[in-house]
């Protein structure tokens, strides 16, 4: 259902930017109320992880969360849709922060890998949120009638599904923020997800409009749909791929797909090609956050809750600076032109991927030296 309603929100930025006549760079503007507000949630989310089980805020976010949804749809100025957008990005922060907890929970209990799972779950409540809202535009449904529509249901369906969250997995250490000197561990997984979100944002915020724009389709959520597909589908499949191929060759993988993707769409701005492009970047995205978020879990420093809710605000930088500056970039030259910034974050996966795990072997062959000295 945060799949669902982020969708929604992203499926109608086009009718935002056509309703209330902005540009790229104006559009560029108001997307950046998201990641502002957003980042505002980190100490909030950390203190709320620390003191209750994480079923609590889940579920308290998500009602404001889509609360704020039906507040921008029912937005009759610029005023009312940057209160809407700045809550609804605030709630979804404490919201995945929250939902990744419980997960990371969850995968203590299994052998095989899940986390890859529930990142597809998300994708295809996307993907379903996606299709609904072309189905709403495709039938000239106002934004409006869609968003308190879309809800009220997933309203109805928290309540319905708040009792089989689970209970009592507040952790007990590693809830503190320790500033300083940056742990390298965190630091590199914290680079990794700021360039997948600049991938995933500038994909959610801009793929409607460059198919509206560049591509000429009138059916402008399309791509976005097409996106969501291939993302959903690969998720499902993310934690076998990986169990196979390790996860260091998993992020050369998936960076080569995104590129690859957006190269097509700059190059060959027509509609197959591009619907093309969209299904690699898709594919490419899936497992980038899934593995990063489950590599923060194994943090000898800090709890899963607090390391995810770290990492995450390298994401919401990733989000500040990304779809804003594509904006930017797309006011400036056009909108093909300023997809490259996605080329070149998809680029660096890899070696930032690299440097992680060399550091990481580093530091397991300093605790096996440091454990012989010990014994003996």
């Amino acid at each position: 259902m945060a799949g669902f309603g982020f969708a929604t929100w992203a499926s109608r930025i086009p009718t935002i930017k056509m309703d209330f006549d902005l540009n790229e760079a104006q559009l560029g503007n108001l997307l950046l109320a998201m990641p502002i507000s957003s980042l505002l949630g980190l100490p909030i989310s950390g203190w709320l992880v620390s003191r209750f089980d994480s079923r609590f805020p889940l579920q308290i976010s998500f009602i404001f969360f889509v609360l704020s949804l039906a507040l921008i749809g029912m937005a009759d100025s610029l005023l009312a849709i940057i209160f809407g957008i700045c809550l609804f990005s605030f709630c979804m922060r404490i919201l995945n922060i929250a939902m990744n907890s419980q997960s990371l929970t969850l995968q203590k209990s299994f052998d095989k890998k899940i986390i890859g799972s529930f990142h597809g779950l998300w994708s295809t409540g996307g993907l379903a949120g996606v299709g609904f809202s072309t189905l709403m535009i495709k039938f000239n449904v106002a934004m409006d009638t869609h968003l308190i529509v879309v809800a009220a249901f997933s309203f109805l369906t928290s309540l319905f599904v708040y009792r089989f969250l689970l209970k009592k997995d507040r952790a007990i250490e590693g809830n503190k923020l320790i500033l300083g000197k940056p742990d390298k561990f965190i630091l590199y997984l914290g680079i990794l997800v700021f360039f997948a979100a600049i991938c995933e944002g500038g994909m959610f915020d801009w793929s409607g409009v460059y198919f509206k724009e560049v591509v000429k389709e009138d059916l402008f959520t399309l791509g976005y749909f097409i996106f969501m597909i291939f993302m959903a589908l690969s998720r499902f499949f993310s934690d076998k791929i990986i169990e196979r191929t390790g996860m260091k060759r998993m992020y050369v993988i998936s960076s080569s797909f995104v590129s690859a993707g957006i190269l097509l769409m700059i190059i060959f701005p027509y509609f197959w090609p591009a619907i093309i492009g969209f299904s690699l970047v898709g594919i490419g995205v899936a497992a980038i956050i899934p593995m990063t978020f489950s590599l923060a879990g194994t943090s000898k420093k800090y709890s899963a809750g607090m390391a995810i809710s770290i990492i995450a605000t390298y994401g919401i930088i990733g989000m500040l600076l990304g779809p804003p500056l594509i904006g930017y970039l797309a006011h400036l030259f056009n909108l093909r032109v300023s997809f490259i910034l996605l080329l070149f974050s998809g680029l660096m996966l890899i070696p930032i991927s690299k440097l992680f795990f060399r550091y990481k072997k580093g530091e397991v062959s300093k605790s096996i030296t440091s454990g012989q000295a010990h014994e003996e």
